[in-house]
């Protein structure tokens, strides 16, 4: 009786540990993804029409949704934003947009080094475009601010690359709330970030 107890013991183990194998060799790498991937709504992107142009307000690190809602290439994929030097080929954001897009905030352009920056919403590096739907004047302060978004710009661009997450799931994520992306990562992740990011 004790043997057939031991030999049960043995199988159940010896099943156990087949399928820890089977789950570590499968599953993907996003199996211990972030759970603010989890957040995003179903079906593809859906970025509302801009629909105001002056008396714009950014609050908490996001755009007016009104005056930035946000605009992506429709042609970008995830083999084009993972190319190498691809954000250079297609930065095209002149002097003259730029203040156009500070006048809406009721901002003068430039400001004081450091203090804003011309920021696409969706980044490009994501598949964003130059459009001034995705044009907004991101300040450093308070933070979590630009330097922060940058590095969750880098962050869903490293996720996506890898597969972990869609093209379309990263910008559902930087353009309902990139914040909650970057309260999301760890201490650890912020520093290997930062170490990576050269404006750091």
């Amino acid at each position: 009786m004790k043997q057939r107890i031991s030999i049960g013991i043995v199988i159940i183990l010896f099943l156990l540990l087949a399928a820890m194998f089977l789950f570590l060799a499968y599953a993907p790498s996003g199996a211990t993804a972030n759970p603010v991937f989890a957040s995003v709504y179903p079906g593809p992107l859906r970025l509302p029409e801009r629909s105001k142009t002056d008396g714009c307000t950014a609050r908490n690190g996001l755009p007016d949704p009104r005056c930035t809602p946000g605009a992506v290439f429709p042609d970008a994929t995830k083999e084009t934003v993972c190319t190498k030097g691809y954000t250079k080929t297609v930065r095209d954001v002149s002097v003259k947009l730029k203040k156009q897009v500070y006048a809406e905030y009721s901002l003068s352009y430039p400001q004081a080094p450091g203090a804003y920056e011309a920021d696409h919403f969706i980044p490009l590096e994501l598949g964003g475009n130059n459009d001034i739907a995705n044009l907004f004047p991101e300040a450093a302060r308070p933070t979590p601010g630009f330097r922060e978004k940058d590095l969750v710009e880098n962050y869903l661009n490293d996720v996506v690359c890898d597969g972990r997450i869609s093209l379309v799931t990263a910008q559902k994520l930087i353009s309902t709330n990139w914040v909650a992306v970057y309260d999301s990562l760890s201490r650890e992740e912020i520093q290997k970030l930062k170490r990576e990011f050269s404006r750091w």
